[in-house]
């Protein structure tokens, strides 16, 4: 398959639609993805023809849809190139997979004192539960400061990571497109006697991943921010480090035995999957894999740099000091998803105005908001691109924000 964003386009139903006889303009990847139809049939076809429950029954039915499952998570390691498929565990999003991380690996691993390092950048999946065991464990928190053009300031990172347990950061920041030097962050990570915990839900989608050059210890992401359905996030963890943990959920599927006196746990990655799970939206993702794959991630980096630079271009050169731009200036150091300020002109009045013309953006504080403080913002518009936008969308995007200069 070549990368042809018209080719492409083709693709992705809903961006044929018209809405008040005018296209979709659809900028708000990075808070969920639009899907292929590959993926909707891949989703349609299984609900109609496969779908049993997994694991737990011997018929034909049941056994065909197990291994479609298994499928999955087979394609998803090759994928993110893991060293190993049974180290890839399923939950319903990635906020949970963090949780599952920080609340088991946490709970087993931290008593009151010890340290964890984030960063100013992080998403609250990647605060909260931490300020959860402050409260439980009595842990501190340590965070990495930004530099003024919205990249980590790494010039203390040793001292920061002195005595720390964990240091838990994103891959990319879902607000300022920031592209984190994640196997240089693991490294002084492992250095200092620490884990490395990746939140990869942005990158992934976006770039190639490669969890072992990276040298993590966990790496988190979402299926439906990379083409595929909603309800399933992705845990890939080190084998050693997974069976070492306590299981987070308790019931169906992760026992090996139950007895009235206790349990003893399934083997990873069963361990951790407790229930039914979104069994069709899991089968579909090994399309939405595919087609990514197929696509080659790396042409999909390529194609969002050259679209960066022309958003960033576009936008500056049109509106000067007009618009403030968060995050860094060179698009090789970030990726297509663009926080920005405009004419003093509220964001969620800016949103509802770009609307008219059907252009998708996001405002709101992105699920960041100790970031938010840090820009002096309560909120922000956020325009992001993937491999389905064209520059003739952000010039959209352009003429829809001098719109709603004329409205205010």
């Amino acid at each position: 398959m070549t990368f042809d964003v018209a080719t492409i386009r083709k693709d992705f139903p809903v961006l044929h639609r018209l809405v008040n006889d005018k296209p979709l303009v659809y900028l708000d990847s990075a808070n969920t993805s639009q899907k292929p139809q590959v993926v909707i049939d891949a989703l349609s076809t299984f609900m109609e023809t496969g779908y049993a429950p997994i694991n737990r029954s011997a018929y034909q039915l049941a056994a065909e849809a197990t291994d479609a499952f298994e499928a999955t998570r087979s394609a998803l390691a090759t994928f993110i190139n893991a060293p190993k498929a049974n180290e890839v565990v399923f939950t319903k999003n990635a906020t949970e997979a963090l949780n599952l991380v920080i609340m088991s690996w946490g709970r087993a691993n931290l008593k009151a004192g010890d340290a964890v390092l984030l960063t100013h950048m992080e998403h609250h999946a990647n605060i909260v539960p931490w300020h959860m065991l402050v409260a439980e464990r009595g842990i501190q928190l340590r965070w990495v400061p930004l530099t003024s053009d919205g990249q980590l300031d790494l010039t203390n990172l040793d001292e920061l990571l002195k005595d720390v347990k964990a240091f838990s950061f994103t891959s990319m920041s879902n607000v300022l497109g920031t592209i984190n030097p994640v196997q240089r962050l693991c490294v002084a990570a492992h250095k200092a006697g620490a884990i490395a915990i990746v939140d990869a839900c942005q990158s992934v989608p976006h770039q190639p991943t490669d969890v072992q050059a990276w040298g993590a210890d966990f790496a988190v992401f979402s299926s439906h921010k990379m083409c595929g359905p909603s309800g399933v996030g992705v845990l890939w963890g080190r084998e050693s480090l997974l069976e070492a943990m306590p299981p987070y959920l308790g019931g169906g599927n992760m026992i090996a035995d139950v007895r009235l006196d206790g349990f003893t746990t399934a083997e990873v990655p069963a361990k951790f999957e407790a229930g039914t799970p979104a069994i069709a939206e899991i089968v579909a993702l090994k399309s939405a894999v595919k087609y990514l794959t197929d696509l080659g991630m790396n042409n999909i980096r390529q194609h969002e740099i050259e679209l960066s630079t022309y958003v960033l271009n576009t936008l500056t050169s049109r509106f000067g000091d007009d618009i403030t731009i968060h995050g860094p200036t060179n698009p090789e150091l970030r990726g297509a998803t663009f926080s920005f300020a405009f004419r003093g002109i509220h964001p969620h009045d800016l949103s509802q105005v770009l609307d008219q013309t059907n252009v998708c953006v996001r405002a709101g504080h992105h699920c960041a908001k100790p970031l938010m403080r840090i820009l002096g913002a309560n909120a922000t518009v956020r325009a992001s691109f993937y491999l389905y936008n064209t520059t003739q969308e952000a010039d959209a995007l352009a003429d829809a924000l001098d719109s709603a200069s004329d409205i205010f």
